[in-house]
């Protein structure tokens, strides 16, 4: 970590989530997005973006396999603040070879197969969704998963070359949800069947009382690869 980003950690550190947003719009501006799942954490994040940093863009990587509800809060959610998500999709014939090689659930019989998949619908859409662009936020928190445990709130993104904010990554899910019922913020209806992670509709399902809030995701693998990509680090 150079001094540059040291410095911007230390002082992101000690700051609210929407201070930090401030500082990142005053700082950063038009050239940087948040990358929306249309999960709660995104939906704090783009409530916060619209109220301190508007001219910062929202971007939504639809793979073509969302939930119907994902859809119904995207659209709430631009109605109600009132802007317009840039949406990206996975390009049609790389979707095409992918499905008629290897069929609609590919991701169900290999690591292989759903790293692919991941790749094609949301990994080579987020490049394109990242041109041009310094940095982008994300949603992640340390508490979702055992791959997010040294979370910072800056880094370095080595894969796109830019730098990457994670402004709730020291938020706890009860504080997540509480912030969302104080603010009136719109939110995935999912949650409250039990999907606190929520992704591709084949690739998510509810999570039992006492599992892992991303046990739904990938359910039938270990904990160590869930992870579609986007936020992998080079090693």
């Amino acid at each position: 970590m150079n001094n540059d980003l040291l410095s911007l950690v230390k002082e992101l550190n000690v700051l609210s989530a929407e201070d930090r947003i401030r500082v990142l719009g005053r700082q950063y501006g038009h050239e940087i997005s948040l990358a929306s799942s249309l999960g709660a954490e995104d939906q704090v994040l783009t409530f916060l973006l619209r109220k301190v940093s508007p001219e910062s863009s929202v971007f939504v990587l639809d793979t073509g396999r969302l939930n119907q509800e994902t859809y119904d809060v995207m659209q709430e959610t631009q109605v109600k603040y009132q802007f317009q998500y840039q949406v990206f999709f996975p390009n049609f014939d790389a979707v095409e070879k992918m499905v008629s090689e290897n069929g609609p659930n590919l991701f169900y019989y290999s690591v292989e197969n759903r790293k692919a998949c991941c790749y094609v619908r949301k990994v080579e859409p987020l490049r394109r969704a990242l041109t041009d662009k310094k940095g982008w936020i994300t949603g992640l928190r340390r508490a979702q998963s055992v791959t997010r445990q040294d979370l910072q709130v800056a880094e370095w993104d080595e894969t796109h070359s830019m730098l990457k904010f994670n402004p709730l990554f020291d938020w706890s899910t009860e504080q997540l949800l509480d912030f969302i019922k104080k603010n009136d913020i719109p939110y995935n209806r999912l949650h409250d069947q039990g999907y606190p992670s929520i992704g591709c509709a084949p690739c998510t399902r509810t999570v039992e009382p006492g599992e892992d809030i991303r046990a739904g995701r990938w359910w039938w693998e270990n904990p160590e690869t869930k992870e579609c990509g986007l936020h992998l680090k080079k090693t």
